[in-house]
């Protein structure tokens, strides 16, 4: 499969890494905990990556950085249901460490990507 520019960007990669994470996780709980919560933090935190890739391929600064936005969006809800799955003891202490320092940093990344597109225009 051929690169896309997207795939450099370090937010992207940061996005794909905790979407695995996640995958991985969930992918070890019970039928019940996967069906209920599981699914959620899964779809959530893979359209963090999947709303980088589409903003890419925008040629308007303006949608690239409504994308983004989604992006944010998405993220907040990852945590959402990784803190309701922590709650309900669905996360132990290896995986939350796991997780913690790409939550610390992609939402930080996050805006500082869409800081970056089309300096100079207005949203």
């Amino acid at each position: 499969m051929a690169t896309t520019d997207f795939e450099d960007l370090r937010v992207y990669q940061l996005a794909e890494r905790l979407a695995d994470e996640v995958w991985g996780i969930v992918g070890g709980w019970s039928i019940f905990a996967r069906d209920t919560v599981g699914k959620q933090p899964v779809r959530a935190a893979d359209s963090v990556g999947a709303n980088i890739a589409e903003g890419c391929d925008r040629r308007s600064f303006n949608d690239n950085k409504r994308f983004v936005k989604i992006a944010r969006g998405s993220l907040n809800e990852t945590k959402h249901f990784l803190r309701r799955a922590y709650k309900r003891r669905l996360l132990d202490d290896e995986q939350v460490a796991r997780l913690k320092p790409i939550l610390q940093e992609l939402p930080r990344s996050l805006n500082a990507y869409l800081k970056s597109i089309g300096r100079g225009t207005t949203d």
